[in-house]
């Protein structure tokens, strides 16, 4: 069982050390194979006054977040990393130091960038995010486009369903757990987001986080995405729908309890 967590953005190495850290001690608890989770740049604000990354320009906040992966691998040995890519040429400084790659839900048809990072030999695998505008049929053409299937995992992170809004699909996991021989990941977290109107920040509502939790482990999922964040009320993106840090525990907890199905690949 995968458990994929961490910030929203990358904001500080002392922060992430410490989110990863606990998720870290969190996982070995229950048994749960643990990622640190961490964006360097989050190109698909809805404003372009939206905070997008800890340092000036792109380029630096990559270069800060990958010497900053180096040292916290020096304090907590063997830990894997996943961080997503919004362009090619940011594959091959981060191939090198992180264990996955993720493709964002808004990139999910984006052919060029898809092949180019499952083609990497340097990853363990790529984690394409299902967009919110996909029918979970859709998965199908998406990994025609991957020559090996063996490295792609599909994270679902909830369906638009009119403007501003997101429901969780309990249907369409199932279809996607039976149809697709890869591992399926439910980001949980994103799924009660509430998209911004008008250009401004996202809403959310992280109370609905655990019970859908334990209804997505009732039906057999048995990898899942969590953001979190120690203060998530003053992050810089994503704040409503993150879990807080100190509920990281809780949330692992009704996972490994109400879990009984292991159908899930991986």
């Amino acid at each position: 069982m995968r458990i994929i967590a961490g910030p929203c953005q990358h904001e500080s190495y002392e922060q992430s050390l410490e989110i990863a850290q606990t998720c870290q001690e969190a996982c070995n608890k229950y048994g749960f194979n643990y990622y640190f989770k961490a964006s360097f740049d989050k190109a698909n604000r809805s404003s372009i006054h939206g905070k997008r990354h800890s340092a000036p320009s792109v380029d630096q906040s990559m270069a800060y977040f990958i010497n900053d992966v180096k040292k916290m691998r020096e304090q907590i040995p063997n830990l894997k990393v996943l961080t997503d890519v919004h362009e090619r040429w940011q594959i091959a400084p981060l191939e090198k130091v992180v264990n996955v790659i993720q493709i964002p839900a808004f990139l999910s048809r984006q052919t060029d960038l898809i092949r180019a990072v499952a083609s990497s030999d340097s990853i363990e695998a790529v984690n394409i995010k299902k967009g919110q505008f996909m029918a979970p049929w859709d998965i199908e053409g998406v990994l025609t486009k991957v020559d090996d299937l063996s490295k792609v995992w599909i994270t679902e992170r909830g369906t638009s369903f009119g403007y501003n809004n997101l429901v969780v699909d309990f249907a369409g996991m199932e279809h996607c757990l039976r149809s697709y021989n890869v591992p399926f990941i439910y980001d949980v977290t994103h799924s009660v987001q509430k998209p911004s109107i008008n250009g401004g920040s996202s809403g959310g509502d992280r109370s609905y986080v655990v019970p859908l939790l334990r209804a997505a482990t009732a039906l057999g999922v048995s990898n899942f995405f969590l953001e979190v964040h120690p203060d998530p009320d003053n992050a810089p993106s994503d704040g409503p729908n993150m879990l807080m840090l100190d509920d990281f525990d809780e949330a692992l907890y009704n996972i490994a309890q109400y879990h009984y199905d292991p159908r899930n690949t991986g």
